[in-house]
């Protein structure tokens, strides 16, 4: 029975689409879905394709030649244990399982030591780009091991975006590591938005353009540094029209945001790992405010007279600029974390990430392709071990001119009672990060004057303590 090159477990949107994609490239695909029903109307609906649909688990290990490759496109989380707690019983040594969906690297690490236990090959596999990449072509983050990846490389490259760099895919690393760069990248894709969020508020509260006004602003912007993806989908929805109302899409959705749980995954990790990642966390507060509804109408009456006159009456074109120039400056800010933050997870699980090969895969495909990738690739291609993007010379040149606009902009946007937290935070993050000392020779006085921490001086290394009660006047009498 076996003919098929390769499998795909789970017919959802996004395994539909990659079955789509990767038979469209040459593979005859066996296909299983839990809904037998699925199965069969996925083959009514292409009849005449490369595709074998299997009833049982049984025939879909039968259908494939050896060493077999099987991708799963199931629910992360427990689904998964439970489908290889199923499948890998009727595996043979050397077969490889890959995971396409978006696992917690810890779990994948787990998951790749118990099969390797049994000699089976299993693949952590970030997949970005939506329903579309699927289809057409997604950022593809494959973990695992080599020997999986020289297996798999031929499908996986052939159904990845392409960009003048190549095909975005590459081996990201040993056990969990493809899937800790997608939860990275889901944590920088949370920061872009909540960025993007932001400027946009700015125009339309802060500077009174209408929706479609700044659905234009961002069609400019798309232009020139700022073309992305994501300010290219954010130009596109200001335009577009209600049809039962007729007013703008965007102004008839409610302001509430949700969130899946990689964001989350990205700041508890950053948190382990001490690493910094303001403009990320931000993004996720913003969106848990943002649930708050209810308390925010009830807040909004209650402080109705604050004084919002940040942006003065000269007209929006001479903030266009500075907002710009505050988009860019903190995009390039939430990457630099996210960089950091890989590269300390690299380090931590001994991975050995190139950041260069993952700015260039993320430059197609994905939710966060941007122009601005180039940049980071060139940054980290020529210092490899470069400790952060901010201190790359051409970057911080960039940063250096932006600065001043990035300033006006959060300091207008404070005055006016328009909450900018993600491009404060960028702004915090920078002015920190670029401050030869800061002011936590006081925490640690603190620390040591009512617990005995102990500090370091700034002449001599090693911690000490010191008599903090020396100099106290005694009390009255």
């Amino acid at each position: 029975m076996s003919g098929s090159s390769f499998a795909v477990v789970g017919l959802g949107t996004m395994g539909r689409n990659l079955a789509l994609n990767i038979e469209e490239h040459g593979f005859p695909i066996a296909v299983w879905n839990l809904e037998t029903d699925w199965t069969d109307a996925f083959l009514k609906d292409h009849a005449g394709h490369k595709f074998t649909g299997t009833k049982s688990l049984q025939d879909l290990v039968r259908a494939l030649e050896r060493p077999r490759r099987i991708m799963m496109m199931i629910p992360a989380g427990a689904p998964v244990d439970e489908m290889l707690g199923k499948l890998a019983p009727l595996l043979e040594p050397d077969d490889i399982v890959i995971d396409g969906g978006n696992s917690h690297f810890a779990d994948t690490r787990r998951r790749e030591a118990a099969l390797r236990e049994q000699r089976l090959h299993f693949v952590g596999c970030g997949v970005s780009g939506g329903e579309e990449g699927a289809r057409f072509g997604p950022s593809i983050m494959p973990g695992g091991s080599a020997a999986a990846w020289t297996r798999i490389k031929d499908v996986l490259e052939a159904i990845a975006a392409k960009t003048e760099a190549g095909p975005c895919v590459t081996h990201v690393g040993p056990d969990g590591a493809g899937h800790f760069v997608k939860m990275v990248h889901n944590g920088i894709e949370y920061g872009d938005m909540q960025l993007i969020a932001e400027t946009y508020d700015v125009l339309h509260r802060g500077l009174g353009l209408t929706t479609p006004q700044t659905g234009e602003v961002f069609a400019e912007w798309n232009r020139g540094p700022l073309e992305s993806f994501l300010v290219e989908l954010t130009a596109h929805v200001c335009s577009v029209v209600d049809p039962e109302t007729q007013q703008p899409l965007v102004d008839v959705i409610q302001d509430k945001a949700g969130q899946k749980g990689t964001g989350k995954w990205t700041a508890q990790i950053a948190l382990d790992l001490a690493v910094a990642i303001p403009t990320i966390g931000a993004a996720l507060d913003a969106r848990v405010l943002s649930s708050l509804k209810d308390q925010r109408v009830s807040a909004s009456a209650l402080y109705k007279g604050a004084a919002k006159q940040g942006f003065s009456s000269t007209g929006a074109d001479p903030w266009k600029n500075d907002l710009r120039d505050a988009l860019v400056a903190a995009r390039v800010c939430s990457y630099a974390q996210g960089m950091a933050l890989i590269a300390a997870g690299s380090a931590e699980y001994h991975w050995n990430i190139d950041l260069a090969e993952m700015a260039r895969i993320w430059k197609g495909g994905c939710i966060i392709r941007a122009k601005l990738l180039d940049p980071v690739r060139q940054a980290f291609t020529a210092d490899p071990s470069l400790p952060n993007l901010l201190v790359d010379p051409a970057i911080a040149a960039d940063l250096q001119r932006a600065a001043a606009g990035w300033r006006r902009v959060v300091s207008a946007a404070a005055s006016s009672g328009i909450a900018v937290p993600a491009l404060a935070a960028s702004l915090a993050y920078f002015d920190s990060y670029t401050t030869a000392r800061l002011p936590q020779n006081l925490t640690q006085a603190q620390r040591d004057a009512f617990g005995a921490h102990k500090f370091e001086r700034i002449e001599r290394p090693g911690f000490v303590h010191a008599d903090w009660h020396v100099n106290e006047k005694p009390a009255a009498r």
